[in-house]
């Protein structure tokens, strides 16, 4: 696994000592959190599109319709891959110490195409595997006409960077005697019980991947 240095882009300038550009850390939090946020640029205008993304190895995916816009507009241009998890709202004596705390990675680079059928299954199959191991060779098989009807994105993850934000606020000299509380909430996303679908064929158990579905 390569730990490719900063670059101007992924060089974290404020609050620098939050940065990680371990890819270990990276690659934590992308496997963590399935949604991202993809911005580019779309008829001069800056479009921000929320997506599934998976990582295999060292380039990151993300799929979408084939007659999409911004996915037709992303291939071959620059664009930046952002995820986030949210940890905890930290609470100080002033309104200006309040922050947050979170995992969230960054990454650019030019957007490449999956060209061909059989390398949009196997990416297909990949992402289902890693979000719920198992299922794929479950499923009714995908067929040429959806395999068409979708296309497939990836980025290098050489120029790719971790901040992260932890603990309680860092408060002003003198704010800690400040009669109000100060504190953190913590966050977590919490995964309810699987709901079958209402014509679910009857005696077909709940899969060990929905009942133990985890994110965090």
């Amino acid at each position: 696994m390569s730990h490719p240095a900063p670059t101007p882009r992924t060089r974290i300038r404020r609050l620098h000592e939050k940065a990680a550009y371990d890819r270990a850390v990276i690659d934590a939090i992308l496997d963590t959190m399935p949604v991202a946020h993809v911005g580019h640029i779309v008829d001069g205008s800056p479009v921000v599109t929320p997506t599934l993304q998976w990582r295999k190895g060292d380039r990151v995916y993300w799929h979408g319709s084939s007659a999409s816009r911004m996915q037709k507009r992303a291939a071959d241009e620059q664009v930046c891959l952002t995820v986030t998890l949210l940890d905890g709202m930290v609470l100080a004596r002033s309104g200006f110490e309040h922050s947050v705390n979170y995992r969230s990675v960054m990454v650019f680079g030019t957007a490449e195409v999956v060209e061909g059928a059989a390398a949009k299954e196997a990416h297909l199959r990949a992402m289902m595997e890693q979000m719920f191991p198992d299922r794929w060779n479950a499923l009714r098989p995908i067929t040429p006409q959806e395999l068409k009807a979708t296309r497939i994105l990836s980025l290098p993850l050489t120029e790719a960077s971790a901040k992260l934000s932890t603990g309680h606020a860092t408060e002003t000299p003198g704010d800690s005697s400040w009669p109000v509380w100060a504190g953190v909430i913590p966050i977590h996303l919490a995964v309810g019980q699987p709901e079958p679908a209402p014509d679910l064929a009857p005696g077909l158990p709940v899969p060990g991947y929905a009942s133990g579905y985890r994110i965090g």
